[in-house]
């Protein structure tokens, strides 16, 4: 049985999340490069969740402690913050 691949769809960022991510600390922003390196914010590592279904945003793990937060729009994830995660 063959497997197809699925399309990932490109990321877009806003301008809260680039701020947000600089000031992130240095091995936050690592964590979330390689993060990226799955190329899909749904990747299962990743452990994606809608996070406010009226508002259609979802959330992904950074680390245990950091989450991102995004956006599907016209086939596009649109990253909204990047953020400490409240134990």
């Amino acid at each position: 049985m063959s497997r197809m691949s699925i399309p990932i769809s490109p990321l877009q960022a806003t301008r809260r999340f680039d701020r947000d991510l600089a000031g992130a600390p240095p091995s936050i922003q690592q964590a979330f490069e390689s993060a990226l390196l799955l190329s899909n914010p749904r990747h299962p590592t990743l452990r994606a969740k809608n996070y406010d279904e009226a508002r259609g945003i979802w959330q992904a793990r950074v680390t245990s402690d950091w989450r991102f937060y995004f956006t599907i729009e016209a086939g596009a994830y649109m990253l909204r913050t990047i953020r400490s995660h409240p134990k």
